[in-house]
């Protein structure tokens, strides 16, 4: 089984066509995740590493799995693809709403670009929402934000995680028409993969801890039972 994978990967790098569009899709995810070591400007890195630390395991922990560790580290990239993706969905559903859309949809070629230049602009909107979301938490974190903060940091942290967000999905686009598979699908499955080590090791402290080993430790039913008894008796 090994010897035919190897086998399935040579013949892959034998086609000229073929070798070009991995090497694209790998260049392309190499540049998305070169994008998590580029924070967003004013933020204290060591600060937000130990609030991110108390955060594991919650509903926090689990955005920033999904992320890709982009939201971990506040970088460019902190959003993700995931309006992207709300935007999509938004549209598809409004579809079935508005007779409008369901024309322009049954248009053609030139329908779906339209629908996908509504898609990037419904993007926008839901990236400068989350964007002043995100900010505006990160001021009221104490010793968070450096100098701590202002408008303008809720400015250029907006706009700056718009641009990164935009940018990821120019990505996608580029490695469906010119890679291999569908580029969306791609960089959430990248972000997760290298999640998964971060998360294990989490689980794996969680599970060895307090919480779980407290319970782990307990006494066997049957002298937890036997001590019952003699306590009645």
């Amino acid at each position: 089984m090994i010897e035919a994978f190897i086998n399935a990967i040579r013949n892959m790098f034998n086609v000229p066509d073929l070798r070009r569009r991995v090497l694209f899709t790998l260049g392309m995810l190499a540049v998305y995740r070169a994008g998590i070591h580029i924070p967003v400007p004013g933020v204290d890195q060591e600060a937000l590493k130990a609030l991110w630390d108390q955060a594991a395991g919650n509903l926090f922990g689990v955005m920033a799995l999904f992320s890709g560790g982009n939201l971990r580290r506040i970088s460019v990239f902190a959003l993700g693809i995931m309006p992207y993706i709300t935007s999509s969905i938004i549209l598809q559903l409004m579809t079935s709403v508005y007779p409008s859309l369901k024309k322009i949809q049954e248009e053609g070629e030139l329908g779906r670009r339209k629908i996908t230049q509504y898609t990037r602009y419904l993007t926008v909107l839901l990236c400068i929402v989350q964007g002043v979301g995100i900010s505006s938490w990160l001021q009221r974190q104490p010793g968070l934000v450096l100098g701590g903060g202002s408008v303008w940091f809720i400015i250029l942290s907006t706009v700056t995680m718009t641009a990164g967000t935009m940018f990821i999905m120019w990505v996608g686009e580029q490695i469906t028409e010119r890679g291999i598979g569908n580029g969306i699908s791609l960089l959430i499955f990248a972000g997760i993969v290298v999640g998964i080590p971060r998360a294990s090791q989490q689980l794996i402290q969680k599970s060895s801890g307090s919480r779980f080993g407290a319970f782990c430790h307990r006494a066997p039913f049957g002298d937890a039972h036997h001590h019952s008894r003699h306590s009645l008796f």
